[in-house]
This record gives structure tokens, C-alpha cells and sequence, in this order.
């Protein structure tokens, strides 16, 4: 196929390479500050896991070209950098394959990215009427990202919470597919008296100036972002600044007791399915388990098995290419992440905190990561855990046992997880409510 330098037919090219396995070919369009941090392996693991949750590919959309965002622009120096999106159907979903073409034909990004889908529709527990939403800047500088806070109308001052999405680089929503989890919980306790702060990920606002940064770790994706978040609704009028509260999901709620460190006047803790089985060892048992749904998968197997035992290796230092550990994450991240321990972490802090996990989560599991935080903070009277055994890792509630494919289903975050949140934060004001209640029945 003849491609030129032509955005559109590179980035159609790229998906039939993908397609019939041509991976090492895909990585002859690196960019060089693309192949510091993937390869042809990265791609094979990604494309695979994929193929192993929605089936294969049934259809190839048309390519869909657009201008780069700004921030893609300002971060690779590329002012002809235009972004191809190419929709493809698989057998049981679909995704969309997301590239940035420059000038001279080169890939300087590509991502595997959810379908385009219909408009997420709010649960219906939100009460849109009780709450105004406002969008806010959080932080400062080149890596400010934007966001909303959902404040609740009447009385003040209200609690707080600040929302921390899991690993990737999400939007303020955590959007994934159709669905939007963390605006499920903004707006569910938002409607029930609690004001929720929520933002952009630094990694999805700013992709390109954060790849550009080779000692970047867990710590600088989430701490900053999350104290100035947590600063800006203590200076809120409407808001208890005794009551500010950090909420973390996966990833969020593995660092959310780091956060509590940095930020001593944080109130407690709600940790939603926060891992605490190493990521690197986790990511080997999750892509297994993909693997027992497709064995075609099982290269992806073998790549993350030969990854992550490099992340365990004494030879792990922060000039180890980026591009032969899992996810394309850096020497410095994994070294960040391999130093942190976050039970031990929340263990050192006074105060209250609460663990929620969803019993059919193959992600983050009662087994593997539960377990942790119960046999470290279980004897703490100011720690409650909870368990929610029809609900997967969003805390989507089902039955049977849950699959990758669950996600792409329009589905809003468990009502009861919702409530008990609200309650935990705000119990005299649950309390009122649910007398209040009463008499409208």
C-alpha cells in the first residue's frame, strides 16, 4: 500500500498491520520520542489483550482526521502534527485505534482507545437540582489540568471530596466506553449534600509534555494535582475545610494514603478497589487470566511475564528503556512504584478510612488486594471494609463471572456504594436525610 506521508492512509496502513500481526512493521513509524516508550512488543500486548476481551475484527472504519490538540502540538514542536482516529468493530465490541501523524509521515503517538459511543446518561440516583457544577483549573503552570466541582445547594459549610481515577490517562470522568464512573459518584453524592472536586489527569491534559519527562512517577501523576485539588476546596466558602476528603479509584486509591502523607490535613480516606499487590505482578495474573478467555492471547503472556520480571531485577534503574517494561511506563516509574507500599503507607497515618472492593473485580481482587489492607489496617476501629459481592471493578453491579467486555455496556456505578459513601462522610447529614425521608413517603 502506498502511503506517503498521508495521515489518513498511514494511519489505515497501521491498522492492517496490527491486524495481520505486523507489529515490528508498526514500529518502523516510530517517532523517536514514541519508541523511548513502546515497541513492537508494547503494541502486540496491547492489541492482543484487546482482541482477547471483544473478539476479531469484523470491520475497519474510515479514518477520521483532525487538527492535534494543543497540547500535543506545544509538547512535540510538530505544528503539522494531525490526529487520525480509525473506528473498528470487533466480534463482541469495539475500539478506536487514535494516532498523531506528522509532517514526515511518523507516528509520534498511538493509542488503543474505547468505541465512540452514544452520550453517557446520569444514574438515577443523580438529582441534578441539588447541585451546581462549575469548572475549575487545578494546579498551576504548564501541567495545570482543567476540572468541575459539583457543589451542593443550601446551607454550608458541606464535606468534600477530592476523586482520583485509576491507572491510564484518563479524563475528570474516568470515561471508559459509554460509561463514566467517577461522574456517577460526583454526581450521586453531590445530590446527597457532598461537594466532589474532579479533573483531568495530567497524562490525558498534558500526554505529550509528560512523556517528555524521563524520571516521571506515580507520585508526580497524582500528588500535586491531588493537594492543590484538596487546597482549593478547603478555601471554598461552601465547604468544611476540616472536611476534605481524598476518594481514589484502582490506581487512585493505591496512592491515595501517599497523598494523605504529603497533605496532613486531609480528613480520611475512601479507597475504592485500590490495589495492593505489586502492579508488575498483578498485570502478569490479569493478562493470564485474558489469556484463559482467548489462548490466542498468549503472547501477550510471554511479553508481560518477561516484563515484569525485569521490573523485579536488581539491573532496574531509571536509564532502563522505557520500551522493555510493562506498559511503556519508565525505569523511575516502576522504581517508584516497586518503593511505595501502601498499606504500610496508610498504616502511618491517623485516620479514617474507607475500603470498598467488589467481589467480582478480577482486576484488583478480594484475594490478592483486599487482603492486603485487611491484614494491615483490619484491627483499626477507624477503618471500615467493606465488600460488594455483585459489583466488578467500577462497582458495576452483575452476575456471573465478570469479563472485559462488561465495560463496554452503558452501566452506572452501584447505588449502594453511592449511599454508604455518603454516609461515611457526611453521617448527622444522612442521618437528617433519611428522616426527612420518612415523612415524604
Amino acid at each position: 500500500m502506498a502511503m506517503g506521508t498521508d495521515p489518513a492512509a498511514i494511519a489505515t496502513a497501521v491498522v492492517e498491520m496490527a491486524r495481520s500481526g505486523r507489529f515490528a512493521d508498526i514500529e518502523t513509524l516510530f517517532a523517536p520520542p514514541l519508541r523511548a516508550v513502546a515497541s513492537a512488543e508494547t503494541l502486540q500486548v496491547g492489541w492482543e489483550s484487546q482482541l482477547s476481551r471483544i473478539g476479531a475484527i469484523s470491520a475497519v472504519g474510515a479514518p477520521i482526521s483532525e487538527p492535534a490538540p494543543e497540547s500535543w502540538v506545544t509538547a512535540t514542536g510538530k505544528a503539522e502534527l494531525v490526529k487520525v482516529s480509525i473506528p473498528v468493530t470487533h466480534e463482541r465490541g469495539g475500539l478506536t485505534v487514535v494516532m498523531a501523524v506528522d509532517e514526515t509521515g511518523l507516528l509520534q503517538d498511538l493509542q488503543l482507545a474505547p468505541p465512540l459511543t452514544e452520550p453517557w446518561t446520569p444514574p438515577s440516583y443523580a438529582r441534578r437540582k441539588r447541585f451546581d457544577e462549575h469548572e475549575v483549573t487545578v494546579g498551576s503552570g504548564a501541567l495545570a489540568v482543567p476540572g468541575t466541582l459539583s457543589l451542593p445547594r443550601g446551607h454550608g459549610p458541606c464535606p468534600a471530596a477530592v476523586l482520583l481515577s485509576g491507572g491510564g490517562p484518563f479524563d475528570r470522568d474516568a470515561t471508559s466506553g459509554p460509561n463514566k464512573p467517577l461522574k456517577d459518584l460526583a454526581w450521586g453524592l453531590a445530590s446527597r449534600g457532598v461537594a466532589v472536586l474532579r479533573f483531568d489527569k495530567v497524562t490525558h491534559a498534558h500526554a505529550g509534555q509528560v512523556a517528555s519527562i524521563p524520571d516521571f512517577t506515580m507520585s508526580d501523576e497524582y500528588v500535586p494535582h491531588a493537594v492543590a485539588a484538596i487546597h482549593l476546596l478547603q478555601r471554598h466558602p461552601a465547604v468544611d475545610a476540616a472536611r476534605v476528603y481524598v476518594a481514589g479509584h484502582s490506581m487512585g486509591g493505591k496512592v491515595a494514603p501517599r497523598v494523605a502523607a504529603a497533605e496532613p490535613s486531609v480528613a480520611g480516606l475512601v479507597i475504592l478497589a485500590g490495589d495492593t499487590q505489586p502492579m508488575h505482578q498483578a498485570a502478569v495474573r490479569v493478562v493470564r487470566h485474558l489469556a484463559s478467555l482467548d489462548p490466542g492471547a498468549q503472547a501477550a503472556v510471554e511479553t508481560i511475564t518477561r516484563q515484569a520480571a525485569l521490573v523485579d531485577s536488581p539491573q532496574l534503574s531509571a536509564e532502563t528503556p522505557a520500551a522493555e517494561l510493562p506498559f511503556g511506563y519508565s525505569g523511575a516509574y516502576w522504581l517508584d512504584l516497586r518503593g511505595y507500599d501502601p498499606v504500610a503507607t496508610a498504616a502511618a497515618l491517623d485516620k479514617p478510612m474507607l475500603i470498598l472492593q467488589g467481589g467480582r473485580d478480577y482486576q484488583v481482587t478480594v484475594a490478592d488486594d483486599l487482603a492486603g489492607w485487611q491484614a494491615g489496617l483490619a484491627h483499626r476501629p477507624d477503618v471500615t471494609i467493606r465488600v460488594y459481592d455483585a459489583d466488578d471493578h467500577l462497582f458495576f453491579p452483575g452476575s456471573g463471572p465478570s469479563t472485559p467486555a462488561d465495560y463496554d455496556k452503558p452501566q452506572h456505578v452501584d447505588a449502594t456504594v453511592v449511599t454508604d459513601i455518603a454516609d461515611w462522610l457526611a453521617p448527622r447529614q444522612s442521618a437528617i436525610a433519611r428522616i426527612v425521608a420518612s415523612f415524604k413517603r
